[in-house]
């Protein structure tokens, strides 16, 4: 890997990239070449996902797209050095930010999402003006093909380098130098980055994953949660990294969710979405066999069928669940939603306590001191009330887990704040020199201990 890494490296240190004109220079060249190549990569989505081309452009190139064009508006503020306030003790002077590029960065992607989770990094990498290699996920194996044949047709190689392969061609790459590693992946993988990079105190974010609870509170409009969350559910099969992985539901509400549940998901795709030709699939026969694992057919009260030859399963409810059932212990990464009932908010609370802090949380209520309660008592990355999963395509806002389910955070200007050194500068003026720090007296001692402790 250090034929790769070499010239990106050599390239880097050639200063072009550090030029604010070339790097929109390389977005628009990237923004044309994904007009060029969208039909390839919605055909692709499909081939690998069952993607459709509607669901493709609002959760993949659409985004990127979106991200694209924000860079090109706004890439001269975002990189233009900012001022800060300089206290009374370095006076007369000023201080600002310089924002300095990190250098060669890795970004790797994962299979579920690999336009978006590929090239929003990398335009963000791009502006900030980092080279970057990419390591494409091996399951996505048609929209990887494709992104590598546009990333190699737009960038030269020793600027932008993809690579495919699979967890040996990552392990590998691990062992490079890199200035900056940007991993979506689940927690496992995300171990493993982080020992790696520790080697050369290589900084990371991690966009990792985790069970994203949807609370349902008695005060919540049931008809309207229950569209939502067959709709987030359904999305790519469940196969995303915020999408309600269980729901924890109060009594009073459970029977009336479950009911609407059932009706909306008929409704959108049908009895069972198994047999829905437009109904996404599983990335890989490992990763349906794992899901059907945590499926309890004594505990499904909708859907539960499978099919191996299609990889697809229903979108399956299950109800009478405990968190200690085989289904609570991993994130389930597949459309089978599991039903918990709880009849105190502050129990639900409490148990939060003892799990792993999730990517995302959903809270359906009208209830006001419930939603504050919830916001202020358990905590995970970012969330909803009265809706789901759309938090994360404001551009405005940060992006980013905590805790086990990541560190860092990403999406428009703080995607460029992610891969950009903010470097201080402060530079003195010379017509005064303020001489308090040099040859202390018992004096000087007076005036900074007024100062400081006053």
């Amino acid at each position: 890997m250090k034929d790769t890494v070499g010239p990106l490296r050599e390239f880097y240190n050639s200063g072009e990239t550090l030029s604010i004109k070339f790097r929109i220079e390389q977005l628009k060249a990237l923004k044309k070449s994904l007009l060029k190549y969208d039909a390839a990569l919605l055909q692709a989505l499909h081939d690998d996902l069952n993607k459709s081309s509607y669901e493709a452009i609002i959760t993949e190139t659409g985004i990127v797209m979106d991200e694209i064009n924000f860079y090109i508006k706004n890439l001269k503020k975002l990189a233009k050095p900012k001022k800060v306030k300089v206290p009374v003790t370095l006076q007369p002077g000023k201080s600002y930010i310089h924002y300095e590029p990190y250098g060669v960065v890795l970004i790797i992607s994962p299979w579920n999402y690999p336009v978006q989770l590929t090239l929003c990094p990398l335009i963000a990498a791009i502006a900030a003006g980092n080279c970057a290699v990419l390591k494409l996920s091996e399951y996505s194996e048609n929209t990887s093909l494709i992104i590598s044949q546009l990333i190699n047709e737009t960038f030269p190689r020793e600027y932008v380098k993809p690579i495919r392969g699979d967890a040996v061609t990552g392990a590998a790459l691990l062992l490079e130098r890199f200035d900056y590693i940007f991993f979506t992946g689940n927690q496992n993988v995300g171990k493993i980055v982080m020992k790696s990079a520790s080697t050369n105190l290589t900084p990371v974010t991690l966009e990792l994953g985790g069970k994203s609870p949807c609370i349902i509170d008695s005060s919540a409009d049931i008809k309207d949660a229950a569209k939502k969350i067959i709709w987030g559910k359904s999305l790519n099969a469940g196969q995303t990294c915020v999408a309600p992985d269980y729901i924890l539901c109060h009594s009073r509400v459970k029977k009336d969710l479950i009911s609407a549940l059932i009706a909306e998901s008929s409704l959108v795709n049908g009895a069972h979405s198994s047999e829905n030709d437009a109904f996404p699939k599983i990335i890989s026969k490992k990763h349906f066999e794992r899901a059907v694992r945590l499926i309890d057919s004594s505990k499904v009260v909708f859907g539960g069928l499978v099919d191996m030859q299609k990889l697809k399963i229903d979108l399956t409810i299950m109800d009478n669940v405990t968190y200690s059932d085989r289904v609570m212990q991993e994130e389930i990464f597949a459309p089978v939603l599991p039903v918990i009932e709880y009849t105190n908010i502050d129990d639900v609370i409490n148990q939060f306590k003892s799990l792993d802090k999730p990517l995302a949380l959903y809270i359906f209520a009208s209830d006001k001191s419930l939603i504050k309660k919830v916001i202020e008592n358990i905590s995970f990355g970012g969330g909803a009330v009265n809706d789901l999963m759309v938090h994360i395509t404001n551009n405005y806002a940060p992006f980013g887990g905590v805790g086990a389910s990541g560190m860092g955070a990403y999406h428009g200007k703080y995607s460029f704040d992610t891969f950009s050194h903010k470097k201080h500068i402060y530079q003195k003026y010379s017509f005064f020199d303020n001489d308090l720090r040099f040859s202390p007296n018992s004096r000087k001692e007076k005036l900074v201990r007024f100062w400081f402790y006053r």
